[in-house]
């Protein structure tokens, strides 16, 4: 409290922190993770001839990045909270410079699953650069620059799918965990010369029997998530799991409870604005998966099949590039929403948005511009819904606690997404029809995941309803740590 008081007195008379170049580093670090998320599905189908195993096995690329994604992002807020965001930041970043080498080295299973590892570790950079922003930026300029470094988390995910076409069609497949070396050695470089250290710290003792904990009720419930489909929703190993996750949860929460130090405060978690934003952040994470589940795959089914494009994974990329485009595009538009209406409506108005964009595609599916009509129509209401709820969750807990609580949003927005494609896991397979010697996803399957991916932003949309004003949340803040209202001081100085 007495820091905190101390940067409040000299606010006025401390010379402005010189932040010009931090957005554009943040947000370039932000699309660096994000394309590592998307590298490996052009080669998905090969990993298995590349690496000498099963594709059973070769999956395990995949999920190997989603649990340890799962897993760093909330531990790397609260030590970002701890010991310095900016330290985190450059932590992950290596982590991701690290991991991309390993897997490039590679060519069999064990290294390629401990490099993918190793990237997954660095997805808390995104919620940690929103949590410098807030540290380093006046409260006028937070706004579009929270609401630009979230868009890059969808700017990278569009742009990596093209990319990593461009070049798994035309190089050594090595050369896509190269090229995520080396973007990786220009955002470190780039953070550790531009990125000022926040002074904003928590002190106290990391949580670790909390941390283990989390990981390990997090790491069943993703795996039974993400593996049920292959192993069998209703086989021992899946509903083991979920059995698993339920009670590790349950007890970690009641732990956490009794600690005074823990690694999630839940009491600043189960505030009105930060727990209904976090629910609503499930629903909008499910919407904003459910696209990048249907569009490819409908490009590429062959014509022949009555409602197949016939494109390569290089089309399909460039078709999916504009929507990330538009998120950013619109980012400053979020942000004066924001301010003159709230974050609130700037998360139901983007709700409202992606489901429209979903409805469209449900009725326009014959030609490529379709496709590239609807995915900019979700971009566009995805990016508004990415700006808003950092915004939200950074107006409901104190400047002490930005990362852990950011983090947390992240997770609960990548739990929507597993959620979104086990679901569509199961439609797309039970839905089938028969093409030739094989049974592919009927066009009724399509269709069904893409009304799933509107009904769940509508659903988004209803729980954001839920949301307080503003005004009341920060009333609520203020009670909770004893002070006055962050926005308040904001607006005085």
């Amino acid at each position: 409290m007495s820091d905190a008081l101390d940067r409040s007195a000299t606010a006025g008379t401390a010379p402005p922190p010189r932040t010009g170049a931090v957005v554009p580093v943040l947000a370039f670090g932000g699309i660096v993770v994000s394309l590592m998320q998307t590298l490996v599905i052009p080669i998905v189908g090969r990993l298995p001839q590349y690496l000498n195993a099963s594709a059973a096995d070769t999956a395990w690329a995949i999920t190997a990045t989603l649990l340890a994604a799962a897993v760093a992002t909330p531990v790397m807020g609260r030590l970002g909270d701890m010991y310095g965001k900016r330290r985190m930041l450059l932590l992950s970043m290596g982590m991701l410079v690290v991991g991309s080498v390993v897997a490039g080295l590679s060519d069999s299973l064990v290294p390629m699953i401990v490099g993918r590892a190793l990237q997954g570790l660095s997805s808390g950079v995104i919620p940690l650069g929103i949590s410098i922003l807030r540290d380093e930026l006046p409260a006028e300029k937070l706004g579009p620059a929270t609401a630009m470094i979230s868009a890059s988390l969808g700017v990278g995910g569009a742009l990596g799918l093209p990319v990593a076409a461009l070049i798994a069609d035309n190089f050594d497949w090595h050369t896509l965990f190269w090229t995520s070396a080396a973007l990786g050695v220009v955002a470190l470089v780039a953070v550790a010369a531009l990125v000022p250290e926040s002074k904003v710290r928590t002190g106290g003792r990391f949580d670790l029997p909390g941390s283990i904990g989390m990981a390990a009720g997090l790491v069943c419930l993703l795996l039974a998530i993400s593996k049920g489909g292959d192993w069998g929703w209703s086989s021992g190993t899946t509903l083991g799991l979920f059995a698993a996750a339920v009670v590790i949860l349950a007890a970690w929460g009641l732990f956490e409870l009794r600690n005074d130090q823990p690694l999630v405060d839940l009491r600043s978690t189960a505030r009105p604005q930060v727990l209904i934003t976090n629910l609503a952040s499930v629903a909008i994470g499910f919407a904003m998966f459910s696209m990048s589940l249907v569009i490819p795959q409908m490009l590429q089914l062959p014509e022949e099949t009555g409602y197949g494009l016939g494109q390569s994974l290089l089309t399909a990329g460039l078709v999916m590039a504009p929507s990330g485009l538009v998120m950013m595009a619109l980012a400053p538009v979020s942000a004066l929403v924001s301010r003159a209406r709230g974050p609130k409506v700037t998360l139901m108005t983007g709700a409202l948005i992606v489901a429209a964009g979903y409805g469209l595609n449900v009725l326009l599916m014959s030609e490529v511009w379709h496709f590239v009509l609807a995915s900019c129509v979700i971009g566009a209401g995805i990016g508004f819904c990415y700006g808003a709820m950092p915004t939200l969750i950074m107006g409901a807990v104190p400047a002490s606690e930005t990362g852990a609580a950011n983090a947390l949003n992240t997770l609960m927005r990548s739990i929507g997404t597993s959620v979104a494609s086990a679901v569509a896991g199961v439609v797309l397979a039970q839905m089938t029809t028969r093409f030739g010697a094989f049974a592919l996803p009927s066009e009724d399957a399509f269709r069904t995941v893409l009304a799933l991916g509107s009904g769940a932003a509508l659903l988004g949309f209803v729980i954001a309803a839920f949301i307080p004003r503003q005004r009341a949340a920060a009333a609520e803040g203020a009670a909770a740590t004893g002070g006055v209202p962050e926005a308040v001081k904001a607006s005085k100085a």
